[in-house]
Order: C-alpha cells, then structure tokens, then sequence
C-alpha cells in the first residue's frame, strides 16, 4: 500500500453564474458554467502509524483541526471505511483564501481522491462525488473538473466540451466577501432578461470551441451585489479589458476577477503591471495561469 500521495487542488472560474429563484427551502437555483485553471494548491498524504488526522499549512490563520475541510473530508471516509492507521496532511496553498475560487471544496475533493487511492476504497468518481457533496455544493464538481455545467443548487453536473486554450489572469483585491451577505442582497425578482447571463448561448458556443463566442458571453448576476459594494472588482475589469483581454468577470460570489487573454504577450503584461507595476494598488492577489482541462 503507497504511503504518500502528493496531490493537485485545482481551482476554478465561474464563465457563467445566474441565479434563477429562491426556493422555498432557503437554497437558490442556479445555471452555472465553471471551469478549471491552472492554479493549485499542493497536498501532501502521508499514512502514519500514529492513529489520528494532523494537518500542517502554510498559512498561519488557516484552521488545522475539525474546521477545516480536508480535515472534514478524510475524517469523513476513514469513520465509513474504518480506517485505524495515522494521516499527515500537508497542505500548501496557492489558490486566494476566501475568493470565489472554490479552493477549500477543491483541497477536499484532493483528499477524497487521494485517500480513495492511498487505501484502495474502490469508490468510482460518481460515489465519491454523493459522499464530497455533505462537505459543500463545489466538492463534486472539485472532484469531476474540466468544463460543466451546474444546475440546481449546484449538485446536476453536465460535462461540456473543454474550452479551447487561453491564458488566465487572475486578481483578487485586497477585501473580503460574505457569500451569505451576496446572496441575502440579491434580488432576482427584480432582474429584467438582459441581465440575466446567457448561459444557453455560453453551452453553444463552447461546443462550438468558439472562445471569442464565450468571451462575449461572459456573465455573472453575483456582480449586481458585489460591485456595488466593492467598486474596485470593476476597477480591475476595466484595467484588465484595457490591457487586451477579450473578456474579464468576477468568479463566484467574489471578489476575484479573471479576464482572458489569447495574446500570451498583453497577459504577461498585465501580470506585470498589477503584481508589480503601477496598478499594484488594485490587487493583493496576482496568477498568470491558463485554462486546465483533465483527460476524461
């Protein structure tokens, strides 16, 4: 039995976000199209003789006992499995804390997956998405990856088409966003059709591999509330689409901006200029990375 795994957290962008309804349950309805980048946080699984979960991190404000959901997720299959033996994770992170980029669902589904393998569960990726989605709505798709579609509170997962290639500028301004605060300040019924994104047409043109087609579809009903809120999200949209990106959104419900680049010359200089440059005021947060799509 291997006795260490190292792993690969992806993150991921949202290329369509709209909020159809408030259900009676307290849950929203949504139409999302979200997709993997090629940023990652590093996961280390260790099998230890000493019974117990123990987590190093990198960053010092992160949680390493039961408030943390790679903690959550291995504890979740060693009770069903009855695993006795010790795991050590280490856990590197990358992707922004608290961003919209579902980095703590993707770290979980790591460690779903790699537990699967460390002990030889024998769980298909579809059985370990039905145990990832007690941990969050983003686990499942953590676990699938690549470009989908995601319907209803987030749990109908459709494969799609990967996107075709690009590179991916990534920003997340020096704040912090309340999900709940996003959501509780959204209020659809007062929407007209235009401003709902047009997830449908995103659907075509991705199976179509038209990318400017996608770009131009680009769109996300979280906006309304953040924005509004957190003017610089928009700041970092105009700098990013003045600086060549076919198309710039805010992932998530924030506040982290991408924009889309196909000159890989304008992306690294927009990199330059908001990590280093004379926009470094916009931003805490600076990648330059690119669209990920796993083998199926």
């Amino acid at each position: 039995m291997t006795t260490h795994f190292k792993l690969r957290a992806y993150g991921k962008i949202n290329l369509g976000l709209d909020v159809l309804r408030k259900r009676e349950d307290g849950y929203h309805e949504v139409k999302m199209i979200m997709q993997t980048v090629g940023l990652f946080d590093q996961i280390d699984l260790f099998k230890s003789g000493e019974p117990g979960i123990r987590i190093e991190t990198n960053l010092p404000y992160l949680p390493v006992n039961e408030n943390n959901l790679v903690y959550q997720a291995a504890r979740l299959l060693m009770e069903e499995f009855q695993i006795k033996d010790g795991l050590n994770i280490r856990l590197r992170k990358l992707i922004p804390v608290a961003a919209g980029m579902a980095g703590g669902s993707s770290d979980a589904a790591a460690v779903l997956v790699g537990l699967n393998k460390m002990f030889r569960l024998g769980l298909s990726e579809e059985e370990l998405m039905n145990r990832g989605v007690k941990l969050g709505a983003d686990v499942p798709y953590c676990i699938m990856r690549g470009t989908v579609l995601s319907e209803g509170i987030g749990e109908k997962l459709t494969p799609l088409p990967p996107v075709p290639q690009c590179q991916v500028l990534l920003a997340k301004p020096a704040i912090s966003v309340s999900t709940k605060f996003v959501y509780e300040n959204l209020h659809i019924d007062q929407f007209s059709s235009e401003e709902h994104p047009d997830v449908d047409g995103m659907v075509h043109a991705i199976e179509k591999g038209d990318l400017y087609g996608i770009a131009d579809r680009l769109g996300n009903v979280l906006e309304k509330v953040t924005v509004k809120k957190y003017p610089v999200i928009e700041e970092i949209k105009d700098y990013m689409r003045r600086a060549g990106a076919i198309g710039t959104l805010m992932s998530g419900s924030g506040p982290t901006v991408f924009g889309l680049f196909v000159n890989p010359k304008a992306a690294a200089d927009a990199y330059e200029e908001l990590r280093y440059g004379s926009r470094r005021d916009l931003a805490r947060q600076v990648y330059l990375t690119n669209i990920y799509n796993p083998k199926r």
